[in-house]
């Protein structure tokens, strides 16, 4: 199945620190390779996975779920791992969460977490009748190309896979449950105004994880995708020096 425009995974070989950079739900690497490609140009060695489902048509994701998107995370990671000697995993929304999952699964191989408007629940009303709607609707409208910043287009599906959401759902859950095993250092950056994840996911998983290090930045200027918005250069920011300051080998 031929992938949509700027759908490709991106890897970039650099220097001793990785940076696993994880995409969101119905999104493709598009939304995260400005970050990505920010970082390699600092020196560190980048690998953008693209999640099984995403980037063709939102059918080839209706037969995917949270454990298909969850070992690519984990293969891609251990990849990374092969050739450095820290690894971080970042990611936006979904993405946020699958990498907070990893940091349960392998605390003592995650060097350090960036996350970009994460979730771990909806408030959406429609989640009480996802059980049953998923069995009636194959997919339903989707929520995507909430950018601020005009002309931008993070190459997501215009429609949602009930079926992928209900078991993303479940993936909530669990990293939702066990939130309290993640112990790797934590930015976490979140919009100030956002139309897809409400402000309670960050201030949950701030609440309930275990690191020490728990930095909170909030993103004025962006709404939900802030990786392709007006404060990208914050992002890019505050990530080079939280990885400096826990992989001393970035320069």
């Amino acid at each position: 199945m031929p992938l949509l425009p700027g759908a490709e995974p991106y890897h970039h070989d650099g220097g001793p620190v990785g940076a696993l950079v994880v995409h969101g739900f119905t999104g493709s690497p598009k939304s995260m390779k400005p970050w990505a490609q920010a970082l390699a140009e600092q020196g560190l060695t980048v690998s953008v996975p693209r999640l099984p489902g995403h980037g063709t048509r939102w059918q080839d994701m209706a037969v995917t779920g949270w454990d298909d998107w969850y070992a690519e995370v984990e293969r891609s990671f251990c990849e990374l791992s092969e050739r450095c000697t820290h690894v971080f995993a970042l990611g936006l929304s979904m993405g946020g969460s699958l990498c907070l999952r990893l940091a349960q699964n392998r605390p003592a191989d995650v060097a350090g977490l960036v996350l970009v408007n994460p979730a771990v629940h909806t408030e959406r009303w429609d989640r009480h009748v996802l059980p049953v709607l998923r069995h009636v609707l194959k997919s339903y409208p989707g929520v995507s190309n909430d950018i601020k910043k005009p002309g931008q287009d993070e190459g997501a599906y215009e429609r949602m896979p009930l079926g992928s959401a209900y078991s993303l759902q479940h993936g909530w859950a669990v990293v939702k449950e066990n939130l309290a095993k993640v112990t790797a250092p934590l930015l976490l950056l979140h919009s100030r105004v956002d139309h897809v994840v409400e402000p309670s996911n960050a201030a949950w998983i701030l609440a309930h994880v275990s690191s020490e290090v728990r930095k909170e930045v909030w993103l004025e200027d962006s709404y939900h995708v802030a990786t392709l918005d007006n404060d990208l250069p914050v992002i890019i920011d505050e990530t080079l020096d939280f990885v400096r300051a826990h992989a001393p080998l970035v320069s």
